[in-house]
């Protein structure tokens, strides 16, 4: 609520009901004072018949800083002061027969005026509740949303510990790298489930989704000497339905590279390139180059033949989301493989 009264602009925040009597007063009687002293400068030039010219905008001054009620103060003011100083001698023949149409015709233009207030700032005063309760409604639906994230992503952790534990009772060491596998995608898709989303329910980009979640796969790998670089893809927009599946295939391209690539080797270094729009010559595409300077691909090296089940997989999502993901030996730059994924728009 007072971060969102804090968004609101000066005006926004009139009138200035809250202020005590004495302050408001003390300004109601500046204002008219000075509209008093304008009314003497220009009263040459000022038909006697016009005594209120210079009150009429005083009382709407104050109407509009400080309310209705001390608008009417401000009217009640000026039409004695009018009456006194800017009307003809009270002795005169016919003095009330000037006066008081004249008196009359102005408390009615300015009660017009101020009832017009008075609607007008209702209607504000109501805007300005259902304002507050709308950004009251905005932060408790982004704590449940936050809480739900948390929840998710807890809960595919919970998933990935049980598998984890399981492996322990399965004998096999082909069952075992099984279980052990799954339970480092479903940890992956935990971590990507609790990065997915904004604070606002927005999706993050492309760049924000992928650097995280590379730096947690490094991490439980346990290298401390591969160095990770990721660039690009901070204008790129996934939508959560594209956003996981990309992740994964990021996520099993950088295990692939640490496990293979800088297998019996203390470090090296992984790049991540996001490329968006046109880097694939189509708007709405982009393409992610996992780049290593590892050991290189087998001669012979077929995706078809010698990928593992977790680069299949990698595959197969590609596939879902209308793209391809291949693998490329970097032998004329120094050594090292190239996982690329392209997906046109």
């Amino acid at each position: 609520m007072g971060e969102a009264r804090d968004k609101q602009g000066w005006h926004e925040r009139l009138p200035l009901r809250a202020l005590p009597l004495w302050q408001a007063l003390a300004i109601i009687v500046a204002i008219v004072a000075l509209a008093f002293v304008l009314r003497i400068a220009l009263k040459p030039a000022i038909p006697v018949g016009s005594p209120f010219v210079t009150f009429f905008p005083a009382v709407l001054l104050v109407a509009f800083l400080l309310g209705v009620r001390r608008g009417a103060i401000a009217a009640a003011l000026s039409t004695l002061l009018g009456v006194v100083f800017f009307m003809s001698d009270p002795l005169a023949p016919g003095y009330f027969a000037t006066a008081v149409p004249s008196a009359v015709a102005y408390a009615i233009l300015v009660g017009v005026n101020l009832t017009l207030f008075h609607w007008m700032q209702s209607a504000n005063d109501k805007l300005r509740v259902e304002r507050g309760r709308s950004a009251a409604l905005a932060d408790t639906r982004e704590l449940l949303f936050r809480e739900l994230q948390h929840r998710v992503s807890n809960n595919l952790q919970v998933a990935a510990g049980l598998l984890a534990l399981q492996k322990k009772h399965v004998e096999g060491d082909r069952a075992r790298a099984a279980l052990e596998e799954a339970s480092r995608r479903i940890g992956v898709i935990g971590r990507i489930s609790r990065q997915l989303y904004e604070h606002d329910g927005g999706t993050r980009s492309l760049h924000a989704l992928i650097e995280p979640m590379c730096r947690d796969v490094l991490d439980a790998a346990g290298m401390p000497g591969v160095m990770l670089r990721v660039s690009g893809g901070e204008a790129q927009a996934l939508s959560a339905d594209a956003a996981i599946p990309v992740a994964l295939i990021v996520a099993e391209a950088v295990a692939n590279a640490i496990e293979h690539g800088f297998a019996g080797r203390e470090g090296g270094t992984i790049a991540v390139d996001c490329m968006s729009g046109g880097a694939v010559g189509s708007n709405g595409g982009f393409k992610i180059e996992i780049r290593d300077d590892g050991h290189g691909l087998p001669e012979g090296f077929a995706m078809e033949k010698g990928a593992g089940l977790g680069l299949r997989i990698a595959a197969t999502l590609a596939e879902q989301l209308g793209g391809q993901f291949e693998l490329v030996a970097r032998r004329a730059e120094g050594g090292g493989t190239t996982a690329r994924l392209v997906v046109p728009g």
